[in-house]
């Protein structure tokens, strides 16, 4: 599965949202979307871990856009931020890049410069692309060993569940022997069992299927083992 960036749009133009979440989906990004600036602040606060880029128009309602950049950098200082708005005078600018945005784009602007800049800057600051898997509308971060669950709750796993998820969905459409993932997950001395692998896929699904008594993703193959399943 590819690694698909989280793309954190902040627009109170419904219209230029929807064109620009449109144009980045077809790209392979996945998109969410705030209109105002408590909504915007509210997503980021339960999100965070999972964006990898925010386009921020500056003249919103409730919280300006420098504002909420400033939240956003006191959070999560490496977070890529690229202003679009059309406060084009270089005064504005300034100020946008002193907070620490990467970019500022000033409209009416041409969508596929925004999309190339969006691309490149990603590419400059995502390092760790790996860290992430993304499907559906779930992500796991391998890292910090946290996961947006197909609610979209953030909790945190055990490092064996982040260990097991990690080996199916880097072996996505294959199934995986039981013996493959106790040989690789547990010493010899911890006696762990067919029983135990199956208590942990249960549990996967609850976090990750819309339906977990009909898996889409987390199958159990009879007599052999276990298989990640993601749709092209």
């Amino acid at each position: 599965m590819q690694f698909q960036p989280h793309i954190f749009i902040v627009e109170d133009e419904e219209n230029l949202a929807n064109t620009i979440s449109l144009n980045l989906k077809f790209e392979n990004y996945l998109v969410s979307i705030a209109r105002n600036g408590s909504e915007a602040l509210q997503f980021f606060k339960k999100n965070q871990e999972t964006i990898h880029l925010v386009i921020l128009d500056v003249m919103l309602p409730d919280i300006n856009g420098f504002d909420l950049c400033k939240e956003f950098k006191n959070a999560l200082p490496d977070l890529p931020v690229i202003f679009l708005t059309a406060k084009n005078q270089m005064a504005d600018k300034i100020d946008g890049l002193k907070l620490g945005a990467d970019d500022y784009i000033t409209k009416p602007f041409d969508l596929e410069e925004l999309l190339l800049r969006i691309s490149n800057l990603l590419k400059r600051t995502q390092k760790e692309n790996t860290a992430v898997f993304s499907f559906d509308n779930c992500h796991i971060n391998f890292q910090t060993f946290e996961i947006m669950d197909a609610k979209g709750t953030v909790q945190t796993l055990s490092k064996r569940e982040i260990g097991l998820l990690e080996l199916l969905t880097a072996n996505t459409n294959k199934v995986i022997s039981r013996d493959e993932i106790i040989e690789k997950l547990w010493d010899v001395s911890e006696n762990a069992s067919s029983r135990t692998i199956d208590n942990y896929i249960l549990n996967f699904r609850k976090y990750f299927e819309k339906d977990p008594k009909n898996p889409q993703h987390f199958h159990s193959v009879r007599g052999v083992g276990y298989k990640f399943i993601v749709n092209s």
